[in-house]
């Protein structure tokens, strides 16, 4: 919200082209207030807050390590825990969401698996390959990529439900945690619909000012 607070015009990079097209398909005309919807609303519900909250996952999964194991010693790889379905130890890199990681990352995952394979059999340990996995925080199996999809010929890659259930050993664990962020939001009345709206005003002020985009 604070990023939202401080945009102005100058923030877009504006397409003239296809910045009218979605305000006519969004509000049926392209009125500067139609247009600074257009701009705006892209900006709170897409890119920026799933940036925001990539951003905030290597802390989540910091906390994260902290409850259910212990942060890594080994490189690349995020946690360490004990399955509650298989009761092995588990060597796990988290990510947040099922369209993640990009063709370059599947090298990327598969070389720090390969180095804690290396490590294994030099320091005689019993890891197995079903030992290495990815853990997708949210997310369900038939959302994921390409990419991911991968992985998971080399190594187990767990979602949403079966991810949190290796953890806790609950299969409902994913959709209560899901469920209690929203009862967060609506306990701190979190509504940023007010700010929407003043923002929404103040961006077609600028577009009336400048005689349009």
């Amino acid at each position: 919200m604070k990023g939202l607070s401080s945009l102005r015009l100058k923030n877009f990079n504006v397409n003239p082209f296809l910045v009218n097209y979605l305000a006519s398909f969004l509000c049926g005309d392209t009125e500067p207030e139609s247009i600074a919807k257009a701009l705006v609303y892209p900006r709170i519900l897409g890119t920026s807050i799933n940036t925001s909250f990539g951003q905030n996952v290597q802390i989540f999964i910091s906390s994260l390590a902290e409850v259910v194991g212990n942060a890594s010693g080994i490189d690349g790889i995020d946690i360490e825990f004990v399955d509650a379905l298989d009761g092995r130890r588990k060597y796990c890199q988290c990510k947040a969401g099922p369209q993640t990681i990009n063709k370059d990352d599947v090298a990327t995952i598969l070389g720090h698996f390969t180095h804690l394979q290396n490590k294994a059999r030099l320091d005689r340990l019993d890891i197995r390959i079903t030992d290495m996995m990815v853990g997708v925080l949210y997310g369900e199996p038939s959302e994921l990529s390409g990419n991911y999809r991968n992985v998971d010929k080399f190594c187990p890659v767990y979602i949403g439900a079966a991810f949190w259930e290796h953890i806790t050993g609950d299969k409902n664990f994913y959709h209560r945690l899901a469920h209690a962020f929203g009862e967060v939001v609506e306990e701190e009345k979190i509504d940023g619909s007010q700010l929407v709206r003043e923002k929404v005003k103040s961006i077609a002020a600028e577009i009336r000012e400048r005689g349009g985009i």
